[in-house]
C-alpha cells in the first residue's frame, strides 16, 4: 500500500534551473518507422493554425528544467537520469468503452495520423511558463480510430511503471503509476494533442518520450508523459495530484489567475529563460486559449472547478 502525504505540493520540493529553444521552420508531414520500432532522424510536421507566434523558450531550457517525478523531484533530475529509459519499442494499450480495443505499437499509430507543429504556451501550476514548439497529432484522431462507445464520458491515461529504469518510482510517497484524465469533450478538442517530438527532434526522454499529452489551457501536470495506457470510461477517473492533495490540484486544472494555489498566487508567472531579474508576466485565464475552450465550461463554477 502506498503512503500518500496530503501536504505534498507540486512546487516547494523542486529546485531551480532553466528551459531553452531554437527558431524553426517546419514543412511537410513527418516520417518515422523502422521494423519493430520507431526511428526518426529529424521530426517534422505541417504548420498549424493553432500555433502562437510568441517567442519560443530555448531548447536547452525546455529540456533541462522539467517536472518528471519518475526520475526524481529536482528540476534537473529528469535530464540527468531519463537516458536510462528504453522507449523503443513502445506500445499503447487502448481499451475501456471502445469498439476497437487493442495494444498498438507507436509505429503503427503514427502511420495513421498527420503530425503537426503546435507552438503552444505551457503554464506550470508552480507559476512558471514557457513557449514550446511541439510536434504531434490530435488526440481526437486516435480516439476516433478506436471507435468510442456512446456512453464514454472520460479518457484516462497512465504512465509507464518501470522502477528499474525510472528511479523516482522507487519513492513510496507517490501512488505509482502516474495517472491523469480528461473529460471526453476536452480530449476531443482540436487543441489537445499527443506529442512525439519538439523543436523538430524526437521528444527527449525527460520531456515525456516517446508519447505525451499536451493540453495547453491546463496546468502542466495534466499533460501526462510516457503514456502506455488510454482507457475510455463512463466515470471520472482518478488523477495522481488530485489524489495527493484534492484541495490544491483540481481534476480540471484549468489555468485560472483568479484561483490561487493554497500556497501561492496564480495571478502571474515567471518566464523560463528570462533571467534572474526578469519581471513576472500576468497569467491569462485558460492560458490565453479562452476563445477556443471557455465554452467547454459554460455553467461551471470556475472558482471551484479550476
Amino acid at each position: 500500500m502506498y503512503r500518500i502525504k496530503t501536504d505534498l505540493k507540486y512546487s516547494d520540493i523542486t529546485p531551480r534551473a532553466d528551459f531553452m529553444n531554437r527558431r524553426q521552420v517546419i514543412a511537410g508531414a513527418a516520417g518515422l518507422l523502422a521494423a519493430g520500432g520507431m526511428a526518426q532522424a529529424r521530426m517534422t510536421g505541417k504548420k498549424s493554425r493553432y500555433s502562437t507566434d510568441e517567442k519560443q523558450t530555448k531548447f536547452k531550457d525546455a529540456t533541462s528544467y522539467n517536472n518528471f517525478y519518475e526520475f526524481g523531484t529536482g528540476k534537473e533530475d529528469p535530464a540527468k537520469y531519463a537516458d536510462k529509459l528504453t522507449t523503443d519499442p513502445w506500445s499503447v494499450e487502448i481499451g475501456g468503452l471502445v469498439n476497437k480495443p487493442g495494444n498498438y505499437s507507436l509505429g503503427d499509430i503514427l502511420k495513421t495520423v498527420t503530425l503537426e507543429e503546435r507552438i503552444y504556451r505551457f503554464r506550470c501550476v508552480e507559476a512558471w511558463a514557457m513557449v514550446v514548439p511541439w510536434i504531434g497529432f490530435q488526440l481526437s484522431d486516435l480516439i476516433a480510430a478506436a471507435d468510442p462507445a456512446g456512453n464514454a464520458k472520460y479518457v484516462a491515461f497512465e504512465t509507464l511503471h518501470r522502477p528499474s529504469e525510472m528511479r523516482g518510482q522507487k519513492n513510496p510517497t507517490f501512488p505509482w503509476p502516474y495517472v491523469e484524465g480528461l473529460r471526453m469533450d476536452e480530449a476531443m478538442h482540436p487543441l489537445t494533442i499527443l506529442a512525439t517530438g519538439m523543436y523538430e527532434e524526437e521528444l527527449p526522454n525527460q520531456n515525456g518520450a516517446p508519447l505525451r499529452l499536451v493540453v495547453p489551457w491546463k496546468y502542466g501536470f495534466k499533460s501526462i508523459k510516457s503514456i502506455v495506457k488510454i482507457t475510455l470510461t463512463e466515470k471520472k477517473p482518478p488523477t495522481t495530484w488530485n489524489q495527493i492533495s484534492r484541495r490544491a490540484y483540481g481534476f480540471y486544472a484549468n489555468v485560472n489567475p483568479d484561483v490561487d494555489h493554497p500556497r501561492w498566487s496564480q495571478g502571474s508567472h515567471r518566464v523560463i529563460g528570462g533571467g534572474l531579474f526578469a519581471s513576472r508576466q500576468p497569467t491569462q485565464k485558460f492560458n490565453g486559449y479562452g476563445d477556443e475552450v471557455a465554452g467547454l465550461y459554460t455553467g461551471m463554477d470556475l472558482q471551484k472547478f479550476f
